[in-house]
């Protein structure tokens, strides 16, 4: 498969979202010094959507609130969060019931952190657990026999040998861990996966062989999210790329979008991240990402941003169309 080519998805014919994230917010209650407490805001009036049939890339630099919209749909924040705003999966709001009954059936997550993985459970078993739908019909002895020829199959395809599915998770290198991680979301029959950092620990053959996978079940008419800080690799699959900067989204662009010199992109942030890539000028964006606790007020961007102006202080700007994409920002045209 040319990870190269991705199919055209026609705005006007295509269904409504299958993910759907509307201004959602979390924050986080810290207790300070002399016991007092904090509300800490990590995530503010963040949108992103998926359409069945495509992968969107969420990318950022840490801290942006990447993983944290993940756990956020998945309802597997701490305690001490707090969340508002919108989210709805196949039209239907996402309450803490509903994302308790979906999780790893309907949205299948591929976590950063390989201590997902059942320490006391052999991976093979792991893996064949997460197996369902049609493929497990015709009894009991049928199902058990599918599944491990499902699970022996994925393995394969990541050049996981045939013994490693007795192993336990202490017994894996990283990378063999992340590509049992993969190989569970990839047989979940989930409609919507959400894969974070999903190939750092891997060969270039394993890296292609996931985008590849990716990108074969959005043809199908999946639907993926792919978080991620490298531009490159999620340019090679996705359709749409979501930028977040503290805590918010400040563009959504088609791929296409980035290319040349980064003209058609919209905002200040995601011409700069375009341009300091080594292809391109290799130019360092000045200052730091503002943690979430010091947030500047009006645009969060402002006190970085070459086009600032004091309108830009005076509020934060509402995410609006431009040019077949959305975009957080009065300048962008």
């Amino acid at each position: 498969m040319d990870m190269q080519t991705k199919p055209h998805m026609d705005m006007q014919t295509k269904p409504g979202p299958l993910l759907e994230v509307q201004d959602l917010s979390i924050s986080f209650m810290q207790y300070t010094s002399g016991l007092r407490q904090r509300s800490v805001q990590v995530i503010a009036d963040l949108s992103v959507s998926v359409y069945p049939g495509e992968i969107v890339a969420v990318i950022g630099s840490s801290g942006s609130g990447k993983s944290l919209l993940a756990h956020a749909i998945l309802g597997i924040l701490p305690g001490n969060a707090a969340v508002s705003g919108s989210i709805r999966f196949a039209g239907q709001k996402l309450t803490p019931e509903r994302q308790e009954a979906i999780r790893g059936r309907e949205i299948a997550l591929i976590p950063q952190s390989v201590n997902y993985l059942d320490p006391l459970m052999q991976v093979g078993k792991q893996v064949r657990t997460s197996i369902r739908g049609g493929a497990l019909e015709g009894g009991a002895a049928n199902a058990r026999a599918a599944a491990a020829q499902i699970q022996r199959e994925v393995f394969a395809r990541y050049n996981l040998g045939p013994e490693v599915e007795r192993l336990f998770p202490f017994q894996l290198s990283g990378g063999m861990a992340r590509r049992v991680l993969v190989a569970t979301a990839l047989v979940s029959g989930a409609r919507l996966v959400i894969a974070d950092e999903p190939t750092p620990g891997l060969d270039d053959a394993a890296v292609r062989e996931t985008l590849g996978c990716f990108r074969e079940l959005a043809d199908r008419g999946r639907g993926v999210m792919l978080i991620t800080h490298d531009i490159e690799t999620a340019l090679k699959i996705a359709d749409r790329i979501a930028v977040f900067y503290a805590g918010t989204t400040v563009e959504i662009a088609p791929a296409q979008d980035f290319a040349g010199a980064g003209e058609a992109l919209r905002h200040p942030y995601t011409k700069a991240l375009w341009r300091s890539l080594p292809q391109n000028d290799f130019a360092p964006i000045p200052g730091v990402q503002p943690l979430p606790h010091a947030l500047p007020g009006g645009c969060l961007f402002q006190p970085r941003c070459p086009l600032a102006t004091p309108e830009c202080e005076a509020g934060r700007p509402e995410m609006r169309t431009v040019r077949e994409g959305t975009v957080r920002c009065i300048h962008a045209s």
